[in-house]
């Protein structure tokens, strides 16, 4: 009998996250708008994150848990960066741009067109440690768009050089849709996502901010991601599921919506993982901290 005790408490006994905090779960912290996107945390561990169809950049206190508008109206913006002076980069897909906000909310416009056309809508960033910019171009039709077809050739992500007044191309293949883009915080790899495709591929960063040796990373696509102090590569969809650097699963967060959009890291201790879904955004608490 106490063998046979033994094993059957073996195999009810949860397996342990190697990632999320012990006895931590997925928690609601407000359902109140349209469409969330972008999350970027400050130095402080606070997080920016879009409501796209209402024009609005909202702010989360990771000191007291709550949110207040930032900006509004902001753009259109969509996917956000903190760059390393505390300004925010946004993809302002409004006039398909690419915009910095300092903290008087003054608007510098970085990237205004490219070759003297439209952009087909800049939609997720990442800042390299020298301060160049990666961004990805898709092309989804927006209904606050006069044009209905993209005046670009290609669906490409372009890279722009620390004072560049202009982007130059980084990837111009035959992508479906690139979307979610995130960098390894030594510069050295490029993690970007062909959500249409079903794809994530991981690059080498050259010194020159060119990219190479291209792999596949995983076999599914991402709307947004965030890496963690060790290297684990968080990709959404259907909730949030975490790779190792070797692109093994280690671990799946189910998310009470139909779409997942969007991760960070946020909070003081950068442990908390900030989800943007929907209409709402979710916290949770972890084991890892978050890259920067």
């Amino acid at each position: 009998m106490a063998c046979f005790f033994i094993v059957a408490c073996k195999a009810q006994k949860k397996e342990v996250s190697p990632i999320i905090a012990n006895g931590e779960k997925l928690t609601l912290v407000s359902d109140e708008y349209e469409f969330t996107e972008g999350p970027t945390a400050d130095k402080n561990g606070n997080v920016y994150f879009t409501d796209q169809p209402n024009d609005r950049i909202l702010k989360w206190s990771a000191s007291t848990n709550t949110v207040s508008e930032y900006m509004s109206p902001s753009g259109r913006s969509n996917g956000l960066y903190i760059d390393r002076n505390g300004n925010l980069l946004a993809a302002a897909d409004e006039k398909n741009e690419l915009w910095r906000i300092d903290a008087s909310k003054n608007v510098t416009v970085l990237v205004k067109n490219f070759e003297g056309k439209k952009l087909n809508g800049p939609n997720d960033l990442w800042e390299d440690p020298k301060g160049g910019v990666y961004f990805t171009d898709p092309f989804y039709k927006r209904p606050w768009w006069n044009h209905d077809e993209p005046e670009q050739t290609a669906k490409r992500v372009y890279y722009l050089a620390p004072n560049a007044d202009s982007p130059r191309i980084v990837i111009d293949e035959n992508y479906d849709q690139p979307n979610g883009i995130i960098g390894s915080p030594d510069g050295k790899k490029l993690y970007v996502a062909d959500i249409g495709a079903k794809k994530t591929y991981v690059y080498a960063i050259e010194n020159n901010g060119a990219l190479s040796k291209k792999k596949l990373f995983a076999d599914m696509g991402s709307d947004g991601m965030t890496i963690d102090r060790l290297g684990n590569v968080y990709l959404t969809g259907d909730g949030v599921t975490v790779f190792n650097a070797q692109g093994q699963q280690i671990e799946h967060i189910d998310v009470p919506e139909n779409w997942t959009a969007n991760v960070t890291f946020g909070g003081s201790d950068r442990r908390t993982l900030f989800i943007t879904a929907m209409d709402s955004v979710y916290t949770l608490k972890m084991n890892v901290q978050g890259a920067r």
